[in-house]
């Protein structure tokens, strides 16, 4: 079967998947997925079932973007290497009710010279949203409707070339010599940057007022505390300002 659109959430890091059974399977095109992970035999067998203009979305550990163990890493980058890797979305921890481990999505494209589309040959978006969601109890992690309009809107505003931009800290478009600059490792964090604050001149010169008055009223207290200590330090007899050396007998 060749399919146009897949969409899977297979079972993360699964070391009991057969693959002794499968050695030299036709799937694996782009390296032997390890015996004990299962994580690219699932991504080479979506890749695999793809139709020429095709497209793959899938839920996978986020060990699955950075790992080298057992060859994942050599497998990972023949895949980038080939051009199939649209975007990365890193999620947040504790968005399973089974496990609270982070986990990310893949989206590959067989062909991203679609005319539907802006030619994204040799470019990869990386959206880091593992800021995003909000606790709803002590364990579980929720991403509001805004949080998936944000994801959404900015893939398809970067897909469609309709008034993208990169946004640090949140996404950006990576060409294929910067991922390879990272080894391969495809960690939105890696290359969206740390987010940029700006703030106006006004809002500056605000909190420094704030920060001053808050300072004297340090300085105050500091003052006051000294005065009581000294006080204190006459009642027992010891002279303001002496070494524990210089103390004199306190009064009966």
């Amino acid at each position: 079967m060749k399919a146009d659109f897949i969409l899977a959430n297979p079972p993360f890091n699964d070391s009991d998947w057969g693959g002794e059974r499968l050695q030299g399977d036709i799937r694996w095109k782009f390296g032997t997925p390890p015996k004990g992970n299962a994580n690219f035999a699932w991504v080479q067998h979506f890749i695999h079932h793809l139709s020429p203009t095709g497209m793959t979305g899938f839920l996978l550990a986020n060990g699955s973007m950075s790992s080298n163990m057992s060859g994942e890493g050599a497998i990972r980058k023949a895949i980038v290497e080939a051009d199939l890797v649209d975007c990365m979305v890193a999620l947040p921890g504790q968005l399973f009710y089974n496990t609270g481990i982070s986990a990310c999505l893949w989206f590959v494209a067989r062909n991203k010279q679609n005319p539907r589309w802006r030619d994204r040959r040799g470019e990869v978006l990386f959206i880091d949203a593992g800021s995003m969601g909000v606790m709803v109890d002590r364990t579980h992690r929720v991403l509001s409707d805004e949080d998936i309009k944000k994801i959404v809107s900015t893939y398809r505003a970067w897909r469609k070339g309709n008034n993208y931009n990169d946004v640090a800290g949140f996404c950006k478009c990576a060409r294929l010599e910067d991922i390879q600059q990272f080894q391969h490792v495809l960690t939105p964090r890696r290359y969206v940057g740390v987010e940029r604050i700006e703030e106006e001149a006004t809002q500056f010169e605000d909190k420094m007022k704030q920060l001053v008055k808050q300072l004297e009223k340090q300085f105050n207290e500091s003052e006051k505390a000294e005065r009581i200590i000294r006080n204190n330090l006459r009642t027992l007899g010891y002279a303001p300002g002496r070494l524990d050396s210089d103390k004199t007998e306190p009064p009966n």
